[in-house]
């Protein structure tokens, strides 16, 4: 995206679209007024792009107008209005201008900031477009966060948000990633957040809504995008809201039989709580953006793989920018006040006790932890074999472990986990009064027999055309990684007779 100081105006891009005299639609918003239309009405030369403008603020005209949805701010009534909408200038003007415009319907249903000061602004927002007079339509759906704090400025920002999405659907439709940069011309993400974003249509028969989801984390429109195990882009606040949380964090290239019995031994654990019975809970396997940039840049093929085999065995998966895990459970809790349960190996927990990642905050690791474990949260611990772990400390991970001497006294079958983890003397007391008031908790039922797998094996063996990387996963991703060639797998050489 070009420098802020290279920018249309919005009002600049409203009288662009305005003085277009193929675009003609459609504007038709709840809730806050008539915030985009009124940024074309004072752009000017509105008579040229305007067909109509309505506002069905009340509840009874707007279900009398569109049918009624379960929620008034919900993607399905935004579906409702653009479907209404669209049919309904297709029917009264096509005869007379199709062979000669691209119509187009905009349209949101939004809740700024409320009288009382008690709720945020969120909204629904979509445009429903033409690329051609006659053609078959195309739709961008999406769903924003507003922070600013005052009503009026959030009025403000949609309007602006507003216009960038007709704006790009028009120009920038043959370049996803410049539309999708373009979201914030004029703003910026401390006042507008896009947490979910589907392109639909014969515009973007070739794009991949989850590589789009993506983007929105890579280009700071957003911190956490969420996927089905069927592959759809979810939408995180209706996912999580009021729910209990499972999360396990990993790099799953590919996902092992470890990574899916840690989640297994977990939650059987964590729905027993008894701050969980009763309760809805969402289980989750997260990737970060750390791990999806290891090699520098986002290798698209590489992470929809990735998506792909965990949603193949069943699970949601979550992409976030959330490096430390305090950030992660504070995210969630702007959804739940339910309890939040994170699945991770000895090693990263050893690595949240490394000092180095807190530098940035004022109370350091003090700081850090009494963000995580606040409101209900726990950590559960999946164990390594002692030969494991003294392999993986040599790979030069900065984590503290037991002294040479005590390490070699273990015998070779001894497990570490969150009983006899080390940690440096200075942080044993925090150590210790973490797991004996149950905030650090062993991962118990676990399978000892498959402790030796790593994913940096099994990808070393697929590389390599070792057989054996097929014991390591489940069937369902061994069958996967052999049919689409994934991870660098090749049809073994069958053997000269």
């Amino acid at each position: 995206m070009g420098e802020q100081k290279d920018l249309l105006t919005t009002n600049g891009k409203a009288l662009t679209i305005n003085l277009d005299g193929m675009k003609y639609g459609t504007f038709a918003e709840i809730g806050a007024g008539q915030e985009v239309a009124r940024v074309f009405f004072h752009a000017g030369g509105a008579s040229g792009t305007i067909a109509k403008s309505i506002s069905a603020y009340d509840m009874v005209f707007s279900d009398a107008i569109y049918g009624k949805a379960p929620r008034y701010v919900s993607q399905e009534r935004l579906k409702l209005m653009l479907d209404h909408e669209y049919k309904l200038l297709i029917e009264r003007l096509a005869a007379t201008r199709g062979e000669r415009t691209t119509f187009f319907v905009f349209a949101d249903t939004v809740a700024t900031k409320s009288f009382k000061g008690n709720s945020e602004g969120h909204g629904w927002m979509g445009i429903r477009f033409q690329t051609d007079p006659l053609g078959e339509p195309s739709d961008i759906l999406l769903h924003m966060r507003m922070w600013d704090r005052d009503s009026v400025l959030q009025q403000e920002a949609l309007g602006i948000m507003g216009v960038n999405l007709v704006y790009g659907a028009c120009y920038y439709r043959n370049d996803p990633m410049k539309l999708i940069q373009s979201f914030l011309d004029n703003l910026s993400s401390e006042r507008i957040e896009v947490d979910m974003l589907q392109f639909q249509g014969p515009a973007f028969k070739d794009i991949d809504n989850r590589l789009m989801s993506l983007h929105l984390v890579q280009f700071g429109l957003t911190n956490a995008v969420m996927f089905g195990s069927n592959g759809a882009v979810l939408q995180p606040s209706e996912v999580l809201y009021k729910k209990a949380i499972l999360v396990e964090r990993g790099s799953f290239r590919p996902v092992t039989h470890v990574n899916v019995d840690m989640l297994t031994c977990a939650t059987a654990q964590f729905v027993q709580e008894p701050l969980v019975k009763g309760k809805d809970v969402i289980v989750l396997m997260e990737i970060t953006m750390n791990n999806l940039l290891a090699a520098g840049t986002i290798d698209a093929r590489d992470f929809l793989s990735r998506v792909d085999l965990l949603g193949d065995i069943g699970f949601t998966v979550l992409i976030s920018n959330y490096s430390e895990y305090y950030r992660l459970t504070s995210y969630f809790r702007r959804y739940t006040k339910e309890m939040i349960g994170v699945a991770m190996g000895i090693n990263n927990l050893l690595e949240i006790f490394n000092e180095k990642y807190y530098e940035n905050l004022e109370g350091g690791i003090l700081e850090s932890f009494g963000r995580l474990f606040r409101n209900s949260v726990r950590l559960y611990i999946y164990p390594m074999r002692q030969e494991a772990f003294e392999r993986y400390i040599a790979t030069g991970q900065q984590v503290t472990h037991p002294g040479a001497a005590e390490a070699h006294s273990f015998a070779s079958n001894v497990l570490i986990n969150a009983k006899n983890a080390q940690v440096s003397d200075h942080l044993r007391n925090l150590y210790d009064h973490l797991v004996q008031n149950r905030y650090i908790e062993s991962i118990v039922g676990f399978s000892p027999e498959i402790l030796h797998i790593f994913s940096r094996d099994v990808l070393r063996r697929i590389k390599e055309n070792d057989p054996t990387w097929e014991t390591m996963v489940p069937k369902p991703v061994a069958d996967a990684i052999r049919r689409r060639g994934l991870f660098g797998y090749s049809d073994p050489v069958p053997a000269k007779p």
